[in-house]
């Protein structure tokens, strides 16, 4: 079980956006869908694109790169089923994202 990090402040993430944040040697992108926080693997399965910087739709991210679409809730690819992104737990404590690494 691994420590939980802080990633961002809850108030610098609106509903429907995302971030990127480097914890360690980690890329992972946070987005906040509906006041719920999800956090997966910031690069792309498809060419390596920065998902933290992909359109938002509902609980689905659109990489900007070549559009392959993820599931933020689950890490599961919506483009190519035979692929996912690595999830991580997330927690919010005194206003801050905390990611589980």
């Amino acid at each position: 079980m691994g420590k939980f990090v802080k990633a961002a402040s809850a108030a610098n993430l609106p509903p429907g956006s995302g971030t990127a944040v480097d914890i360690g040697d980690k890329s992972i992108a946070v987005f906040n869908v509906n006041g719920a926080f999800y956090a997966v693997d910031n690069t792309c399965q498809h060419a390596g694109g920065p998902l933290g910087e992909g359109s938002l739709e509902g609980k689905e991210v659109t990489c900007p790169w070549h559009g392959w679409t993820y599931d933020v809730t689950t890490g599961d690819c919506l483009t190519n089923p035979s692929v996912s992104q690595g999830k991580y737990n997330v927690k919010v404590e005194d206003g801050d994202i905390l990611v589980e690494v």
